[in-house]
Parts: structure tokens; C-alpha cells; sequence
């Protein structure tokens, strides 16, 4: 079975929207990575929806086998469209990077489709680093991509798997690989120079503390310094967050850590 035969689309006022909707009960919505897709969660899927959950890995707009945006669009305004959709809600959001700037952002513009967040690799999206290693990442990969050097790119993006306290010979390879499979499909939707639609939010930070639903941020201990600073003053600032650092890992906790990862997602879902 193909994965694109696993998975369902919402119907977006600008194209479908892919997601894997698996399980019963409570709602956990899972969002990926940059340049990845729902398979971050591989590990994740099966554990919370055997726990007694129904589990749904979006693919964000431009990712995996979701459409490429053709006009102005914000992360919070699609995934709240998809859970309308799914009419299950409200959901607990579980963001890795990319995926936690958009759960930040969905849980300040829309409170109510919102119950609980799990947070990892980013906050908000208006986040800016300051790290000197890690803006050397950032700029190396946009100047490869931009170029159309693939390669080039893809040997940064995989070094950024590795966090900037590692090589990628300290990660498993059985990680990688799935990583750049997964980078490979969604970066073949895009050609270098094209117009990025996606509209920032503003202003997110002084809406912070007005988030009422319990925050819990799991971090790979090697990850950015500045990353984990800025998840720190996250939990610091909700009225109801706390943090977690997930030893031995950087960027994806969950995929070089998964057991540790699944233990501390289930006990907060438990909680709520």
C-alpha cells in the first residue's frame, strides 16, 4: 500500500490538504517539520492511537501530498480549517519545528479549537535566531536552495538534523535516510525562486500569556541554544507551561528518541 492510498484531503479553498487520520476518541493533531511531511510521526502515530486516541499527521500546505499554495495563506488559518472539517475537535496540537510554530500560531488566533499544546524545536513563528552556528545553517540553506543545489542543500538540512552540538555520523542513518526521503518528495513540489505565499503572523508574542490551555515544550537537549532559550520563555510565559529536555538529541526527539518521547506525550495527554 502506497501512502498516498493511507490518506484522506480536506478540501481547502486553495487545493486538498492531506492527513492521516487513524484511531478513536480525543483528537491529537500531529504537525511536521519544515520540508518534511506527517512521516516524522511514524513513531507517534501507532503509540497515541493504541493509548485511546484519534490521531490525525496533517502535511502542511507545499509538503508531502498537500497542494502548493497559488495565492496568500497563513499556517493557523488551514490547519483551523481542517479541524472544522474534522468537527472533532477541540484538539491537542503537537508541533516539531515548523509543525510548533504552527501550533502556536493556531492556538493564539483560534482558543477555542485548541485544548492542549506540545511544543518542540520552535514557538511562535515570528521566532528569529541569533545562534551564530545556526544562522550559518540558515543561510547555507537558503543560498543552496535558492542556487538549485540540491545537494548542496540537502547535505545542510540533514547537518541541521544532526543539530548544531553533532555531526551527522552521531545520528542514526536509519533517520536520515527517512528524513531526506521525505525532503526529497517535498522539494520536488517546489522550483527554486518561486513565491512564497505564506503570510507570517504578527504581533504573536504579546498574545502569549492570554494562552489558557496547558503548554508543554519537549526539547532535544543538543538542540539550538537559542531555541531552547526561546522554549523557555515560552513555558515561562503561558499560565500553564512547562518543559522538558530530551537528553542525547537535537531537532527530532521524537525519531532518535521515540520511546522517551511517546512516555512524556501520553502522560500529558493523560493529564489533561
Amino acid at each position: 500500500m502506497t501512502v498516498a492510498s493511507e490518506l484522506s484531503y480536506f478540501t481547502s479553498s486553495d487545493g486538498d490538504l492531506a492527513y492521516r487520520d487513524t484511531g478513536t476518541g480525543d483528537l491529537v493533531v500531529l504537525l511536521h517539520s519544515g520540508y518534511t511531511d506527517h512521516r516524522v510521526f511514524e513513531a507517534q502515530i501507532p503509540a497515541v492511537a493504541a493509548a485511546g486516541y484519534r490521531v490525525v499527521a496533517a502535511d502542511i500546505r507545499g509538503h508531502g501530498w498537500s497542494a502548493n499554495a497559488s495565492e496568500p495563506f497563513r499556517w493557523a488559518d488551514d490547519l483551523a480549517g481542517l479541524l472544522q472539517h474534522l468537527d472533532a475537535g477541540p484538539a491537542v496540537l503537537v508541533g516539531v519545528s515548523m509543525g510548533a510554530a504552527v501550533s502556536s500560531d493556531t492556538v493564539i488566533e483560534y482558543p477555542e479549537l485548541v485544548r492542549g499544546v506540545v511544543l518542540g524545536g520552535a514557538t511562535v513563528s515570528e521566532f528569529q535566531y541569533s545562534d551564530p552556528r545556526t544562522l550559518q545553517f540558515v543561510a547555507e540553506s537558503a543560498r543552496t536552495l535558492n542556487a538549485g543545489d540540491i545537494e548542496g542543500w540537502l547535505k545542510v538540512f540533514l547537518g541541521a538534523v544532526a543539530g548544531v552540538n553533532r555531526t551527522v555520523d552521531d545520528v542514526d542513518p536509519t533517520i536520515l535516510e527517512r528524513v531526506q526521503e521525505m525532503a526529497l518528495h517535498t522539494i520536488a513540489k517546489h522550483t527554486p525562486g518561486e513565491h512564497n505565499w505564506h503570510v507570517p503572523m504578527t504581533d504573536t508574542w504579546p498574545r502569549v500569556p492570554k494562552i489558557d490551555v496547558p503548554v508543554l515544550m519537549v526539547n532535544g537537549a543538543l538542540d539550538s541554544p537559542d531555541l531552547l532559550a526561546d522554549a523557555e520563555r515560552f513555558a515561562r510565559t503561558v499560565p500553564d507551561g512547562r518543559s522538558v529536555l530530551i537528553e542525547d538529541t537535537s531537532h527530532y526527539p521524537n525519531m532518535e528518541k521515540p520511546e522517551r518521547f511517546n512516555e512524556i506525550l501520553l502522560d500529558f495527554l493523560r493529564a489533561l
